[in-house]
């Protein structure tokens, strides 16, 4: 079965933004305590943080990282974690039933940013609080001296301003799930009001605007619409979330669930468009996707703790154990994000350790890389530079989701220093290889410097402490370069990345 693609030196999409790849990470389940901190376990360094987690989150060179919520954010207290540990109050978590006990707060993670190598994005709580507590979190953390909130920092050790420059205004506020859930007008106007507050203080501050929780609320694409109406001069970026599940167990439409989510973003960027024209702007808002992923494996499971009533501290919450298909899906996924960066400048996994999560550990033992690690760490260290427009004709298929699915999801990144192209390709099939026929165009003389590939012979194949490297991937030489062409077979339900030196 033959795909022919081509592509051309010249034609490209945009240049995506490196925040594209990165996290989050919530005060949920294991994520912060028994996931990036954990005093006395053997790898804890002098603040109490996982260096087998932050060797694994290095390599994935995220370069953002989202914090603290979520949905956690929307009773959260900032206060509660800045001052001597001793004297940080026990709280009651609303969001997920459980108890926090502040041990980790801004500072802290701040200081693990810059260990991770990566930078906080963080939220401010829009749900139970408003426009004063942001203020005055934002002048503790980015202001020098001199004041109270700064001064206050200063005296709780951490004399730098941390010089947060990416902000979250709430989270989810679409949602009737959330502390302070708000209509489309109330939220427009009080993240309007809150980011001009912000801005009073750092004008060359990023501010993120909640969009919708996912494309199946009764509000979408109304809510985006009010909300721009309310803040599109204030805000910069305005927040999408959306998370794919195989209940069904349904191979073929699960993979197929990734042109969903690129009719959601065309959806949200005409909706962007519209208000645009309407205010008569020239700034274009961008699209922070800053929740994706698999989510559904550990439903009943987070069905059983929660009926417990126990508000246990913390929990084996929302803990997915990947399978090999779920790499397939997060491939796509990742291939969305690529084809669609005019649109999306920063995207977050959701999450980062443990919590649906690319990172797993052990209470005292292992970290390992899940199923899904391996995508991601292939996108974040090869897809930066342009988005190439890429010409496909292949055979397709229907699915419930979408007609006319292509078996061949694939995308194409030219290097921010132009000498290398790469391309990340998902083979849909179940069961037959796709020849693939690659037409290089304006790329005389390139040469293979690698090709990786994932498969295995059972979909429900996961990694675990004990057998970490059950579904991992492998070097193959199948690829050929000739008459300016790639020639490459591609497994059925492979995942493959193709790296040329140009």
């Amino acid at each position: 079965m033959k795909t022919n693609v081509v592509v051309h030196r010249d034609f490209r999409i945009a240049t995506i933004d490196s925040r594209l790849y990165s996290s989050f990470l919530e005060h949920l389940g294991r994520a912060i305590y028994g996931g990036i901190y954990e005093p006395g376990h053997p790898t804890a360094d002098e603040d109490g943080f996982r260096r087998d987690v932050l060797d694994l989150v290095r390599d994935l060179d995220t370069p953002y990282c989202r914090y603290p919520g979520g949905n956690f954010v929307s009773a959260y207290n900032w206060e509660d974690g800045v001052g001597p540990r001793s004297e940080r109050p026990v709280r009651l978590d609303l969001a997920w039933r459980t108890r926090e006990a502040n041990q980790i707060g801004v500072n802290e993670f701040v200081d693990w940013c810059k260990k991770a190598n990566t930078k906080p994005m963080l939220a401010v709580n829009l749900g139970s609080r408003g426009l004063d507590a942001a203020r005055n979190f934002l002048e503790y953390c980015n202001h020098p001296g001199g004041t109270y909130y700064s001064d206050l920092r200063r005296k709780h050790g951490w004399a730098d301003p941390h010089d947060v420059k990416l902000w979250c205004l709430g989270n989810e506020m679409d949602g009737p799930w959330q502390v302070g859930h708000k209509s489309a007008y109330e939220y427009g106007r009080l993240a309007d009001e809150t980011a001009k507050a912000m801005r009073g203080f750092d004008k060359s501050l990023e501010l993120v605007v909640c969009g919708s929780s996912n494309s199946e609320m009764k509000t979408y694409p109304d809510w985006e619409a009010q909300v721009l109406e309310q803040c599109y001069d204030s805000a910069d970026h305005i927040s999408l979330h959306m998370y794919f599940a195989n209940r069904e167990k349904n191979t073929l439409n699960y993979l197929s669930r990734a042109t969903k989510l690129d009719r959601y973003i065309t959806t949200i960027g005409g909706v962007i468009d519209y208000i645009k024209a309407k205010k008569r702007s020239k700034k274009t808002i961008g699209i922070s996707f800053d929740e994706w992923n698999v989510w559904y494996h550990s439903n009943q499971q987070d069905k059983e703790i929660l009926a417990r009533d126990e508000w246990p501290d913390a929990p084996h919450l929302l803990e997915d154990i990947y399978n090999f298909e779920d790499v397939l899906q997060v491939g796509g996924i990742l291939n969305t994000f690529i084809r669609r960066s005019d649109r999306v400048r920063i995207a977050c996994i959701a999450q980062l350790v443990n919590v649906i999560a690319p990172i797993m550990t052990e209470d005292g033992g292992a970290a390992w890389r899940q199923t899904i690690y391996y995508p991601f760490y292939y996108a974040s260290r090869y897809g930066r530079g342009t988005a190439l427009q890429l010409v496909v004709d292949g055979p397709t298929y229907d699915s419930d989701e979408e007609n006319e699915v292509p078996y061949l999801d694939v995308s194409a990144v030219h290097s921010e220093e132009g000498k290398t192209l790469t391309f990340f390709a998902v083979n849909r099939h179940p069961d037959t290889a796709l020849d693939l026929d690659v037409r290089l165009e304006g790329f005389a003389g390139a040469r293979l410097i690698e090709q990786v590939e994932m498969t295995h012979g059972d979909l429900e194949a996961v990694n675990t402490a004990q057998r970490p490297q059950t579904v991992a991937p492998v070097s193959v030489e199948s690829a050929k370069i000739e008459d300016g062409r790639v020639r490459a077979a591609l497994k059925p339900l492979s995942y493959n990345v193709i790296r040329l030196s140009v």
